[in-house]
């Protein structure tokens, strides 16, 4: 797989030496039978064009070159049988459904938001469901957490995911961490992931691919699909 680990001339040689020395980074690979889940590409995610911050104030500035690449994937995914989920996080105007999430950001009562019933609440039209993908709705970071994922994972007898989506940094973090502990190969294309802060993106990709799961790009995730011709 190609090597893609720009986060390693961030790190002082004390550090370097620190990673290699505790063995940090090894590649689990692709299992026999893979799945992409797309995590939150939602408008309010990835904005409109021209549209200022005020209107969409959780936009992520690289989320539409990760869109395209994305979107090839996805045709790809599709194209050999490997079964695609989508989360949206979507939240009720009155915050009831917003637990302690709540207590940390305030509710933006915005279209430009993940409000039910609004349009940033929407899959953006680029990576729209198509028929045979799976839509689930969330509450919190994770998409295991409080969703029917994990359970038709099981029933399609999946054992790698392939992480897409936003943030890096929050949600895409959050559920590879979940896979990962619930022992999902788990990998993430980072040309297919976006976050909101570059530094937040870097991080969080650093840590995944140092403890929780690969960090590839789209050609290495397209070429391991084709190769298993669907799992």
């Amino acid at each position: 797989m190609t090597e893609s680990r720009p986060w390693l001339e961030l790190l002082s040689p004390a550090d370097r030496e620190r990673l290699a020395a505790a063995k940090f980074g090894r590649r689990v690979g692709f299992g026999d039978r893979c799945a992409v889940l797309v995590i939150d590409a939602q408008r309010y995610m990835v904005g409109e064009p021209n549209a200022s911050v005020a209107d969409y104030p959780s936009a992520c500035p690289t989320a539409p070159a990760a869109i395209a690449k994305l979107s090839v994937l996805l045709d790809e995914a599709r194209a050999v049988g490997v079964p695609v989920f989508y989360s949206q996080f979507i939240l009720k105007a009155d915050g009831s459904d917003a637990g302690v999430y709540a207590r940390k950001r305030e509710l933006l009562q915005i279209d430009g938001w993940c409000l039910e019933d609004t349009p940033g609440a929407e899959i953006v039209p680029e990576l729209a469901p198509r028929t045979g993908d799976v839509v689930f709705v969330k509450k919190k970071p994770s998409a295991f957490i409080g969703t029917p994922l994990l359970n038709m994972l099981i029933d399609r007898r999946i054992d790698t995911v392939v992480v897409t989506g936003g943030s890096t940094s929050n949600c895409v973090r959050a559920t590879a961490v979940d896979a990962a502990s619930l022992n999902y190969r788990t990998l993430v294309p980072s040309d297919c992931v976006f976050d909101r802060f570059e530094i937040s993106h870097t991080v969080a990709l650093f840590d995944i691919d140092r403890q929780y799961g690969d960090v590839v790009t789209s050609e290495d995730v397209i070429t391991e699909m084709r190769a298993r011709v669907g799992g």
